[in-house]
């Protein structure tokens, strides 16, 4: 059973995870999952010098 809590958490980690990926102009984000739940994003962007 999902408690509210976590509910809230997954909500939290899904709009943090929305933003970035309508912040990264050049780059990627890794999504690394466990059991099902987001355990960790990575965030990699590059800067175009020209």
């Amino acid at each position: 059973m999902v408690t509210e809590n976590e509910k809230y958490r997954e909500k939290r980690i899904y709009e943090k995870l929305a933003r970035d990926i309508k912040a990264v102009r050049y780059g990627s984000i890794a999504v690394i999952i466990q059991d099902g739940k987001i355990i960790q994003m990575e965030k990699r962007e590059k800067i175009r010098l020209v």
